[in-house]
């Protein structure tokens, strides 16, 4: 056997055992690292907020509301939640002269998802929506004007004039840990109604849970929570 078979030969072998060797080292390499289970709970509590900018409204101008939340808090991702209120309105118009009031409840069901990567943060990033209805009655009146024709003066008022509306709303929000199981959060809300009743005389004033109509659709919250 020549000296060149011979080196060939034992390259082909030194190269199939390398083969062999670094395989499995290769393999160990790639294997991916199991991840731990997620072990938070389904269930993971729930919070309780209230809303400050309605309150806000209603203390120095002439609608508003009070506002408070439930949300429930599924394996830190979903938050189911349940915002119930009651909107108020008392506004005079210095132009028009025309005078409007209201007071009824509201309510909004919906969810929240958190968009940040770790769910598990105590501080949270989230998107969601909201359906809301409101069944209210309001009235308005006006001083009266002078008639052209037959003099006196004509009146012009209602009261509790029927009325709802049905609205969704898009949030984007934040929650912010404060101390303990206090946390601050603040949201953006677009809204959009999908049905509604004012009666036989123009489009009401206020509405409650969904604010002055024929103005931007945006609004805001602010809301202390406390984690439970």
């Amino acid at each position: 056997m020549t000296p060149l078979k011979n080196i060939s030969r034992y390259t082909f072998l030194l190269t199939i055992s390398l083969m062999f060797w670094v395989m499995p080292a290769d393999g160990q390499r790639r294997k991916p690292t199991p991840q731990e289970p997620d072990s938070t709970a389904f269930l993971n509590g729930f919070a309780v907020s209230a809303d400050l900018v309605g309150a806000a409204q209603l203390l120095f101008s002439d609608y508003g509301q009070y506002e408070a939340a439930l949300r429930i808090n599924l394996k830190d991702r979903w938050f189911p939640v349940v915002e119930l209120g009651l909107g108020k309105a008392n506004h005079d118009d210095i132009v028009t002269k025309v005078s409007y009031k209201t007071s009824a409840p509201y309510g909004r069901v919906g969810l929240d998802f958190n968009l940040l990567k770790n769910k598990h943060d105590i501080y949270r990033l989230y998107g969601g929506f909201r359906y809301a209805y409101t069944n209210y009655k309001f009235e308005f009146s006006h001083p009266g004007i002078i008639d052209p024709v037959w003099g006196g003066e004509v009146k012009f008022e209602a009261k509790d004039v029927a009325s709802y509306c049905h609205w969704v709303e898009g949030v984007m929000g934040i929650d912010a840990s404060i101390i303990g199981p206090i946390h601050l959060g603040w949201s953006v809300r677009y809204r959009r109604r999908i049905a509604h009743k004012e009666g036989d005389y123009g489009n009401a004033w206020y509405v409650p849970g969904y604010g002055k109509t024929g103005t931007s659709r945006l609004a805001a919250t602010f809301n202390v929570i406390i984690d439970i």
